[in-house]
């Protein structure tokens, strides 16, 4: 188990030649097949109930479950180590990924996945790249819709079917897990009424009791999150980068719960999404622009020493008379979503953003390449509050030479905004060529 302790240099420890085959079996391992319209040559391949479950121990970089055959015609799923992470040390694993067809998350689902992240970059891969959205695109482009509708019409569509797919997981757990995450316009970021207008929308278009909607925690959406939560929308608060920043939008969850003057709370829930990765590459940086050896040696530190603190603040904050008070009307815990959880640094171990992070009541988001690690070599246990006095120490180290926190959140946000709007961007451009394409051969 990697812990913040244990973590001196991952740069040092581990590198992108070994990236962990050492800890593979050399016998053959069961693969689920993720991808779809593509032809592959296995050397057994067999399926149960919409899961297709292929044996070749050479293929690397597909999802890899533990399974067994069932009187060889056909397969039994076995646990995985994402259900030993809800059932063992309540962390809810999530994927980090959305596209058509919505079906391709039933294999997921199997194997321990509980629930979906999304982000306008996520829709911008996955609408750009694939022809599943092109019957529904003819059709709305055809009736006359305009871009940016059509845009919302093909997300929402893929938002309600993934709901369908988690609503079982939602019910069992009395809304405590199976949500599907869709974000606001990331052009509102900057706009406290636009947003509330987006959300309050948003939420009337999916009509899922488990949907979220994503809205970014910039200063001027803080104010927005409270009204949101307020109207008894449940909120996924996104582009969380300090602690500061961390504490303002618990401060709005639960200013929103009080202003609701609902009498039954249960139904109003959030997750505060608490980026990783990013912090270090961008901390990373600036530790090498210093060039010291105590510099250096806390490469790769940063993001888990803060979200170690950021556990700390969640654990302080949901407790006393006045969550309490809350509480007693069926209040629940705004829980901690650590999210960007694929390592971006391939020096770095391949879980780094997974097993040292996991804690009861939060949630883990993890894209395919950090799922597919932790499910393959990831360590179940309880680290993110396992040395809290040694991330203290990172945190201030860091500081004493020189890193402002500060500069890294508000930095970070200003470049997370950025880019979800070159995606969102990017996508409108993109469909209005196409549908201009349509309109020129119609005619």
């Amino acid at each position: 188990m990697a812990t913040i302790s244990k973590l001196s240099n991952p740069a040092l420890n581990y590198s992108s030649s070994t990236s962990f085959t050492t800890r593979s079996s050399s016998a053959p391992k069961c693969f689920l097949d993720l991808r779809t319209n593509k032809t592959t040559t296995f050397d057994h391949k067999f399926s149960a109930s919409k899961l297709s479950l292929v044996f070749n121990p050479s293929i690397r970089g597909s999802l890899c479950v533990k399974c067994s055959q069932a009187d060889g015609n056909g397969s039994t799923v076995k646990r995985t180590t994402l259900h030993d992470l809800y059932e063992r040390q309540g962390q809810s694993p999530w994927y980090d990924n959305l596209c058509r067809p919505v079906t391709d998350l039933l294999p997921l689902i199997e194997s321990g996945v509980r629930g979906v992240t999304s982000n306008p970059a996520i829709f911008q891969k996955a609408i750009s790249t694939s022809n599943a959205y092109n019957e529904q695109f003819r059709e709305l482009v055809q009736a006359g819709k305009d871009i940016e509708s059509v845009y919302w019409e093909l997300v929402v569509k893929d938002i309600q079917d993934a709901c369908k797919l988690f609503e079982s997981i939602y019910d069992k757990t009395d809304g405590g897990d199976g949500y599907v995450s869709v974000e606001v316009s990331p052009r509102l970021a900057e706009d406290t009424e636009g947003t509330v207008e987006a959300a309050k929308w948003l939420h009337k278009k999916v009509e899922r009791s488990n949907v979220y909607i994503k809205i970014p925690a910039t200063a001027p959406c803080i104010p927005s999150i409270k009204e949101v939560i307020s109207l008894g929308i449940s909120v996924n608060v996104t582009l969380i980068f300090s602690l500061a920043r961390y504490e303002a939008v618990i401060d709005a969850y639960l200013d929103g719960l009080e202003a609701s003057g609902l009498s039954d709370l249960s139904r109003v829930t959030s997750v505060a999404s608490f980026f990783v990765s990013r912090v270090d590459t961008l901390v990373d940086k600036m530790l090498e622009k210093i060039g010291t050896p105590e510099a250096l040696d806390l490469r790769g530190k940063a993001a888990n020493a803060q979200a170690a603190l950021a556990y700390k603040l969640y654990q302080k904050k949901f407790s006393g008379p006045r969550w309490e008070a809350l509480v007693k009307k069926g209040a629940k815990k705004q829980r901690l979503l650590w999210a960007s959880t694929s390592v971006k640094n391939p020096a770095y171990p391949d879980t780094l953003y997974v097993d040292p992070l996991i804690g009861p009541d939060t949630v883990s988001t993890m894209p395919d390449q950090a799922l597919q690690a932790f499910i393959d070599h990831g360590s179940v246990a309880r680290t993110i509050d396992s040395n809290v006095s040694e991330a203290e120490g990172i945190y201030s180290a860091l500081e004493k030479l020189g890193i402002d926190w500060s500069f890294v959140g508000s930095q970070l946000e200003l470049e997370g905004v950025d880019s979800f709007k070159k995606s969102f961007d990017s996508l409108l451009d993109s469909l209005q060529e196409k549908a201009n394409t349509l309109k020129l051969v119609s005619l």
